[in-house]
């Protein structure tokens, strides 16, 4: 990244436009012989030179798109002056073109972190009693009955450090034997055996729902110990009592779990962005990316997501594929979520918000660069379906919607124990079973939510910091947060979405 001025950031030298770093009047000078036409908002794009209609408008090295119509020098662009270029091809990309050696990582100043041990998988950051349903019918009663469990049964195994219902819109009404139901059953069954749950399995089923126990359970765990079904239990206090009984069993077993030394391998990281803005892909995501090459390079295992937001840097992606495998399962989940998206009578342009387009986004192809940078450097060794658990340890691609609120969710059920999540414009997101860190792209989100956001990359843009240094305090707060030494705001106020799972199939 070079800037030529502290006015406004030009990531390549190719660039012909940049982005404002604050408000930029008309008639001010950027650089000089360069002068506002308009006024430029912040994070905004400047034109550095005149653009004739239909010619190529690039940032990041990238044609984001053509101009509509003329476009002089100085000019504010906006997403209202660009046609979207074709979407890059998925036939025969070329891949392991861009390895990264591990040595050539950026070094973890750590290499070891605090966590729980499990038998299977990697260790939990926390150690929680989770509490999964079978169906959205027996969402009412488990939240009861777990806020019950908190008042009542909690107090007395003070080494657990919660209990977390996971309710979702899943389980009836839906075409249980349709091919992409595989989707949603998969996030379930993962979800019953997330790290941070230690092993303990308790499901609560209604019993006449379509997603019955043994669509999420091998036939030796469907036992008293670990199923309850609502129906078999007489009135309202039987069945709560029977909740009760069975959360205090595990319980007992959770509170003698205790923290140990581990190996940063034991880790496995989520990174997600959200509310972003044209600074995402400046400050905020490199330095994640910075932090997840950093988790690499130790032995850690780091997901990446949100398939209509790397869509336009999959040939980026394929380059940096171990081998033609993987390349290929790039490819497969590319074209997956393409024909999905057509079905549904739009393209991937559709992804982006008014919010992001606030935030001098012009559409996908803009907001995909920023995206896909929060993946670091790291050569990418899986590619994996929507839930999907890894089997290597590194950089994995997990294909998941961009949506905050189903990425999260898918991201869980692959296993993820701690999510760092990136945004521009803000947002109070959080998930209750595993912690996430808020990392903003602007001085000014952070000074607006300072009790909201738990690290600012904004200093990257005024150049008071860099992406190293913000890089590397992402990575130690995410071993202080994994170990339980700190705790991230959303945590701290209770701010955690819904388990919204990924269901793309029928629902009858």
């Amino acid at each position: 990244m070079a800037s030529e001025s502290p006015k406004m950031i030009q990531i390549k030298d190719a660039d012909n436009v940049a982005v404002a770093v604050h408000d930029l009047p008309a008639g001010e000078e950027v650089r000089p012989g360069l002068v506002t036409r308009d006024p430029i908002p912040q994070a905004h794009k400047i034109a550095l030179r005149d653009i004739p209609a239909g010619g190529e408008i690039i940032r990041y090295g990238v044609v984001l798109g053509y101009a509509k119509a003329d476009i002089p020098a100085g000019s504010w662009i906006n997403e209202h002056m660009l046609n979207l270029p074709e979407s890059p091809s998925l036939k025969d990309m070329p891949y392991a073109t861009n390895i990264v050696p591990t040595e050539q990582l950026p070094a973890p100043t750590r290499t070891t972190w605090l966590g729980y041990r499990n038998k299977v998988g990697p260790a939990g950051t926390r150690n929680l009693l989770g509490i999964v349903t079978t169906v959205q019918c027996a969402a009412g009663v488990l939240k009861v009955a777990v806020e019950r469990i908190k008042k009542e049964l909690l107090p007395k195994y003070p080494n657990v450090d919660g209990v977390v219902a996971v309710t979702h819109p899943y389980g009836c009404g839906v075409a249980i034997n349709a091919p992409l139901a595989k989707i949603p059953i998969r996030a379930v069954t993962n979800l019953i055996r997330h790290p941070n749950f230690g092993g303990e399995i308790m499901v609560v089923g209604l019993g006449c729902e379509k997603l019955t126990y043994d669509r999420v359970l091998p036939p030796e765990d469907i036992t008293p110990e670990n199923v309850l079904t609502l129906q078999d239990y007489a009135g309202h206090d039987a069945m709560m009592q029977a909740i009760l009984d069975m959360a205090d069993k595990k319980l007992q077993r959770l509170n003698r779990r205790r923290r140990e030394e581990l190996p940063l391998s034991e880790l496995l990281i989520g990174m997600q962005c959200g509310g972003s803005d044209a600074f995402s892909g400046i400050t905020a995501n490199p330095s994640a990316g910075y932090a997840a090459d950093m988790l690499v390079r130790g032995g850690a295992t780091v997901l990446f997501s949100e398939v209509t937001e790397v869509r336009d840097g999959v040939h980026m992606l394929a380059a940096r594929c171990v081998d033609e495998h993987t390349r290929d399962r790039l490819a497969e989940e590319m074209q997956w979520y393409d024909d999905y998206l057509a079905q549904g009578g739009v393209d991937r342009d559709a992804n982006p918000t008014p919010g992001n387009k606030k935030g001098g986004l012009a559409n996908i192809v803009e907001k995909a660069m920023g995206s896909i940078a929060k993946s670091g450097t790291s050569p990418i060794v899986e590619v994996l379906s929507p839930a999907e658990k890894p089997t290597k340890h590194g950089l994995i691609y997990a294909a998941t919607p961009a949506s905050d609120i189903v990425c999260g969710p898918s991201q869980v059920a692959s296993g993820i124990d701690l999510q760092v999540f990136m945004t521009g414009r803000g947002t109070p997101y959080g998930l209750d079973i595993c912690p996430v860190i808020k990392v903003c792209s602007r001085t000014e989100m952070k000074q607006h939510w300072f009790d909201l956001i738990d690290i600012s990359a904004g200093g990257i843009a005024t150049g008071d910091k860099t992406i190293p240094d913000v890089g590397r305090e992402i990575f130690d707060m995410i071993l202080d947060v994994a170990s339980g030494i700190r705790q991230p705001y959303s945590d701290q106020y209770g701010f955690h979405n819904d388990m919204c799972i990924f269901n793309p199939a029928p629902i009858t």
